[in-house]
C-alpha cells in the first residue's frame, strides 16, 4: 500500500504527465473540429453533386 501511495505522490508532481495530457486533450479537440467540418462539407458537396447530376440528366 505504501508503494502505490509513493507511486501516486510522484505521478501528481511529474509535469510532463499533465503536459502530455494536456497535449492529448488538445488533439481529441482538433480531431472532434475536423470531424465536424468534414461532416458539414461532405453533406454540401453531395447535395451540389446531386443539383449538378440533376441538371446534366434533363
Amino acid at each position: 500500500m505504501q508503494h502505490v501511495s509513493r507511486f501516486m505522490q510522484k505521478f501528481s508532481r511529474d509535469e510532463e504527465a499533465v503536459t502530455a495530457i494536456e497535449y492529448g486533450l488538445i488533439a481529441a479537440l482538433i480531431a472532434v473540429a475536423i470531424i465536424v467540418s468534414v461532416t458539414l462539407v461532405g453533406s454540401k458537396l453531395a447535395a451540389l453533386f446531386t443539383y449538378i447530376a440533376g441538371q446534366l440528366v434533363t
